[in-house]
Formats: structure tokens, C-alpha cells, sequence
């Protein structure tokens, strides 16, 4: 289940590689989960949370991201999950979210949790399966 990251690009979870200007653009005008939201809410997600980058290894550029938000020790929620449209199609959604993957598993974390209207086979392919007793599960706000 190791995704291979296509030529050209690398990951990082570098803090001062991130874009944040571009990263809000994507998501606030691009994703349906975030549309509209504020540059200052964003900042603040991205401070309190562990980031990952994807980026053109010969210009730097960035052009993905993803989010999780964990304790490192027994939870993490992946989110914002974005691929520039201009490279959608060339697995990197896939290889971003198997380094997301292998980068939690040394916590030993019991459970990684994310939603996606429209990206389950991305999901699937890193092992990511619906959950098998969804009336256990509550939320509190936006559903």
C-alpha cells in the first residue's frame, strides 16, 4: 500500500516551506469544506496543526497541502487535503496521503479519522475504510 511520489516533486513537513497566502486561496475559493473561510482562521489552523507540503523540487513551488490535527498519542484528524488543479490527475493526492500516513505510525495512534464528499478511492488506496459502526459516532456543529 506504498505510494510511490511521482518524479519532480517531494514532501515536507517543513513549517517555513508552507505558502499560507496560497494555501487560503486554494481552500477558501477552491474546497468545498472551506469555502469562504477567513485568512485569519486559516493561519490559525495552520499554527495549531501538523502540515504537510507538496512542492516542485527544481522551482520549490507549492502545490499541495494537507493538515492533521493530533495529540500524537492516541488521535489524529486529517483534513484539508488540496492538489492544485493544474497536477490533479498525476497521484499526488495518493503519495501526500501515504506520507501522512507513514508519518503518524510511529505514534501508534488507535485512529486516524478524515471526511470527503467526493475522494474515497484516493482514501481507500492508503487503507482509509468507512467506518464500520457510524452510530457510534456523534458530532457537535457542522455536519
Amino acid at each position: 500500500m506504498n505510494r510511490v511520489l511521482p518524479a519532480g516533486y517531494e514532501i515536507s513537513t517543513d513549517p517555513e516551506r508552507l505558502d499560507p497566502a496560497l494555501i487560503h486561496q486554494w481552500l477558501s475559493k477552491d474546497a468545498y469544506w472551506a469555502l469562504g473561510r477567513s485568512r485569519e482562521k486559516q493561519d490559525l489552523a495552520i499554527a495549531g496543526s501538523l502540515n504537510f507540503g507538496v512542492y516542485d523540487r527544481a522551482s520549490g513551488s507549492q502545490f499541495g497541502y494537507a493538515r492533521v490535527i493530533t495529540d500524537r498519542a492516541t488521535f489524529a484528524w486529517l483534513c484539508d487535503v488540496y492538489i492544485a488543479p493544474a497536477v490533479r490527475g498525476e497521484g499526488l493526492g495518493t503519495a501526500l496521503t501515504a506520507a501522512v500516513r507513514d508519518h503518524l505510525a510511529p505514534y501508534g495512534l488507535r485512529r486516524i479519522l478524515l471526511a470527503t464528499a467526493d475522494a474515497h478511492s484516493v482514501y481507500a488506496e492508503v487503507g482509509f475504510a468507512p467506518l464500520e459502526k457510524p452510530e457510534k459516532w456523534m458530532a457537535l456543529g457542522e455536519q
